[in-house]
């Protein structure tokens, strides 16, 4: 099998910013800006990722790039950006293990692109595009189809009753007709103190069945407030 080396484009000049040509830097923005492109396209494949997001992976190449051709050979400054970055932390959509290593991958490229190794940029970003594609079509990289099934179902509701009312059982026929499944997270007072707000977290059995649970709820609480959304899991709540 033919071997060759990786070579640098900045190989030609000193390991500096102050020594880095114009034609040079342009060259390496170019690529990153490209691979950005590139690697932003790969990771929406076969998956749901923001417009924000994929302009953040599309971005984030050139900056890196930027940044380690501006550290380049000087460690100190090294040390520090390396230090800044750690206290980087982001707040956002609450994401997953695939979109960390879309970053990952992204910051791996940018690496690469200022220390001027564009040819390893490029085919590291080829690799990991074809890796991805192969595992998201394979059932490696399906999703769990009874997982989903089972979480399509899940609601939050919070509840307000009157502060006279025995909140304990009141419901517990409807959730039997129409929940696999229920726990009551939280009860506190509100309205001061002349009203209990109650908050379930359900299973429906069937989406669907959502209005008519609700719609028995309300014929017990009085027709005060009711309210229904989607759980919050235990890694979002992390995240808020």
């Amino acid at each position: 099998m033919p071997d060759f080396a990786f070579t640098s484009v900045l190989s030609g000049v000193e390991s500096t910013a102050s020594s880095l040509t114009a034609s040079s830097f342009l060259l390496c923005s170019a690529t990153s800006l490209i691979l950005g492109l590139a690697i932003a396209l790969i990771f929406k494949y076969k998956s749901k990722i923001s417009n924000g997001f994929m302009v953040t992976l599309a971005i984030l190449p050139l900056i890196v790039q930027v940044v380690i051709t501006l550290v380049n050979g000087n460690i100190g400054a090294g040390v520090a950006v390396m230090g800044v970055f750690s206290l980087v932390r982001f707040r956002s959509i609450p994401g997953s293990a695939k979109d960390i290593c879309a970053v990952f991958l992204a910051m791996a490229v940018g690496l690469a692109a200022g220390m001027g190794y564009l040819t390893l940029a490029i085919m590291l970003t080829a690799i990991v595009g074809v890796a991805n594609i192969i595992y998201m079509s394979s059932p490696l990289g399906a999703e769990d189809k009874a997982k989903k099934d089972k979480n399509a179902g899940e609601r939050r509701l919070v509840v307000k009753i009157p502060e006279d009312l025995d909140y304990y059982g009141m419901f517990d026929d409807l959730f039997d007709a129409y929940t696999d499944d229920v726990s009551l997270e939280t009860v506190r007072t509100t309205n001061m103190g002349s009203l209990y707000e109650l908050t379930y977290l359900v299973n429906l059995k069937d989406p669907s069945v959502e209005k008519q649970l609700i719609d028995g709820m309300r014929m017990r609480n009085g027709n005060l407030a009711i309210q229904c959304g989607r759980a919050i899991k235990a890694k979002e709540k992390e995240t808020l």
